[in-house]
């Protein structure tokens, strides 16, 4: 039986879950917008573990959400699954943010599902999947503008879901096109990191970084 715990701390929303067989069996979030999740993950860890009635001892593998999302949120999930992966001698599995996130979509029966994180202003990290979930068009950041995805807006029914999703309501007009706000969570990356256990598709522990996308950059203070 194999025993996984998912890290999702890609965005404001602090999750935690662990999986049995890619079947969730408890999941612990919170979502608040101050970046809580120095404070809180490792707390949520423990929860997860009390709840599912586990110990690090029945846990196979750690799965953490590699990005693109906030570069402090990643920083500190990927943190603490390659500090567990170490101390418990655990495989390490990354799972990609976006993918993720378009899972929520798949159950609305939509032609295209294409997650959108805020990358601030009017910028965003877009990945594009079809129906059943194949990824169709890689991860990009980009500026949104009246015919971002117009080309699957005229295929088909497209949902846009995200904390980015309200950017594009704002700009595109066709009537295919379809809006849900959300963030990504640990419930969606119990079956990505199962799959990627049984293909023993693995991270180096040593040198895994989260997948930025961007450059992190220090804001200025103004003269």
């Amino acid at each position: 039986m194999t025993m996984i715990l998912n890290l999702e701390t890609a965005t404001t929303n602090c999750s935690v879950s662990i999986a049995r067989n890619g079947e969730i069996i408890y999941l612990r979030e919170d979502n608040s917008p101050n970046y809580s999740h120095s404070e809180q993950l490792h707390i949520f860890i423990e929860e997860a573990l009390k709840g599912a009635s586990l110990t690090f001892r029945d846990i196979s593998a750690i799965a953490v959400s590699k990005g693109p999302g906030s570069y402090t949120g990643l920083r500190i999930g990927v943190s603490a699954a390659k500090g567990l992966c170490f101390s418990l001698d655990l495989p390490l599995i990354s799972v990609s943010t976006l993918e993720s996130l378009a899972k929520q979509g798949y159950a609305k029966n939509y032609d295209f599902i294409i997650p959108l994180l805020d990358a601030r202003r009017m910028e965003v990290y877009s990945a594009v999947f079809d129906a059943e979930g194949n990824n169709i068009r890689e991860t990009r950041a980009e500026i949104i503008n009246k015919d971002s995805f117009l080309e699957y807006a005229q295929k088909g029914s497209v949902l846009l879901i995200g904390d980015g999703a309200e950017k594009c309501r704002e700009l595109l007009d066709h009537p295919n096109f379809n809006y849900h706000s959300a963030l990504p969570a640990a419930n969606e990356m119990g079956e990505l990191s199962y799959k990627k256990f049984k293909a023993n598709d693995f991270e180096n522990v040593a040198y895994f970084e989260p997948y930025y996308l961007k450059d992190f950059m220090l804001p200025t203070k103004k003269a």
